[in-house]
């Protein structure tokens, strides 16, 4: 596919956060494809203020200035800095029942708000009547309200209108979010004062993508809910008995102007493929911070043996701000929290094919925008064709895949058809399986020869 050729709207670098919107005082929505647009211009790139748009820093600059100096801090190349590694759950309260996986995020919300370390909490919860919108980053100043903002929402969100109620309501905040959205703030915290003080702690998520808001509609309208009809949607319904990766989709809303509510598995829906990449948000291919390297705590899924038995779920941890850190380490003792201590190499298992694709695949996709003659961002990995022909193959068939689904799914809402869009993107998902149903043959047949060998059969 010729992406030169593709509506600019759907191959924007800009991570579209908000926060550029918020510095220049300008409007930010949602486009046609689901996806947030702001302005890009020459004095924003000077700034310094979005992820890929500046020349003037990068990840290891900010994460060595807020971490490298601390009393007992480890790096590693692959995960930056961390102070303690954990994996595991909240052992009290409901926190890990109510959340996605282990319940960490919406607990030291908690714990920072009990302890009288913060004012309120900025995170994403859910809209008031807006199907247009079904979530956006709002402030939460109560127990209450911390709890009701848990769980993982796989929605297009932005920060400009939040962080100018931060810039108009003195206090102390703590905020959550995806490695472009920290690295952002923290870039921003250099230019306004006022966001630096006032934002205490960035906890970070662990993003394999980001997607848009037409994700949500797909899910819902295979549910039968038409785009428009569906009022709520979670995205992580745990389903007891089943693995922590075998969860289901919950949504509420209208079919023929009833009011209905419904449960699937995700293995009965289409586009739940993450290495595919349906509704992928372009901009998302293009950071290299796979676990958000400027994030005081870091919080994943443990896609890890041993945990995704457990359908509650759990969490990897990693642990960079002291004043968390013995937050963790005094709730440890106190019985409030089941983690196991771990390691390096374990926390990168866990998102080892994320990490693949983000930051070891990167410079392929570098280099086709280069091939391209297309400006793209500058990077802490440079532009290669060298990585393996099925690889290769991989990527591009995941760029068709993420840039098709956007196009085709606008088509079939026009059209009000459902399987239009089905019937389009099938071939594309056929061959993506084709790809890797040759790379398992490989696989199996060049351990089946390896294992011969050793026996002297062959």
């Amino acid at each position: 596919m010729d992406i030169k050729k593709i509506d600019n709207r759907l191959k924007s670098y800009n991570e579209a956060s908000g926060v550029i919107s918020y510095y220049n005082n300008s409007k930010i929505k949602l486009n046609e494809y689901g996806e947030y647009e702001e302005k890009i211009d020459n004095t924003t790139i000077l700034n310094g203020i979005s992820p890929n748009y500046t020349d003037i820093t990068n990840e290891d600059e900010i994460s060595k200035e807020l971490y490298g100096n601390l009393d007992g801090i480890f790096y590693d190349k692959r995960i930056g800095y961390y102070k303690s590694l954990y994996v595991g759950h909240v052992a009290e309260g409901n926190y890990r029942k109510n959340a996605s996986s282990g319940g960490v995020g919406t607990w030291i919300f908690k714990e920072l708000f009990e302890r009288n370390l913060i004012d309120g909490v900025i995170h994403v919860k859910q809209t008031s009547g807006d199907v247009d919108k079904l979530f956006s980053y709002q402030i939460s100043k109560s127990i209450e309200e911390i709890q009701d903002g848990a769980k993982t929402k796989y929605y297009p969100v932005e920060l400009s209108e939040v962080l100018e109620i931060v810039r108009n309501t003195p206090g102390r905040y703590a905020i959550i979010g995806i490695p472009s959205f920290i690295y952002a703030l923290r870039l921003l915290s250099k230019k306004d004062a006022i966001i630096g003080e006032r934002i205490k702690y960035m906890i970070g998520l662990i993003c394999g993508h980001q997607k848009s808001s037409t994700f949500a509609d797909f899910m819902g309208w295979q549910l039968g809910f038409k785009p428009g009809n569906m009022t709520y949607i979670n995205f992580r319904k745990k389903l007891p008995g089943r693995r922590s990766s075998d969860y289901g989709i919950e949504v509420h809303g209208y079919i023929d102007g009833k009011y209905t509510e419904k449960i699937s598995p995700t293995s009965e829906l289409l586009g739940q493929d993450w290495g595919q990449g349906w509704f992928r948000v372009f901009a998302s291919d293009y950071t290299d911070d796979v676990f958000n390297e400027t994030a005081d705590l870091v919080l994943g899924d443990a896609w890890l043996p041993g945990y995704t038995d457990d359908s509650d779920g759990n969490n990897v941890v990693i642990v960079r701000n002291e004043a968390i850190d013995e937050i963790i380490k005094e709730s440890l003792k106190n019985g409030n929290l089941n983690f196991d201590d771990t390691d390096a190499d374990t926390i990168f298992k866990s998102q080892s094919s994320g990490y693949r694709h983000l930051y070891q695949e990167l410079p392929y996709r570098l280099y086709k925008r280069d091939k391209e003659e297309m400006k793209r961002p500058k990077k802490r990995v440079e532009a290669s064709e060298d990585i393996q022909p099925k690889r290769r193959k991989i990527q591009d068939i995941r760029e068709d895949i993420s840039i098709n689904s956007h196009i085709y799914f606008k088509e079939a809402v026009e059209k009000g058809d459902l399987q239009y869009f089905i019937d389009k993107m099938m071939p594309l998902s056929n061959q993506y399986y084709q790809l890797y149903r040759k790379t398992l043959l490989r696989r199996v047949m060049g351990k089946l020869k390896r294992v011969l060998s050793s026996r002297k059969i062959l």
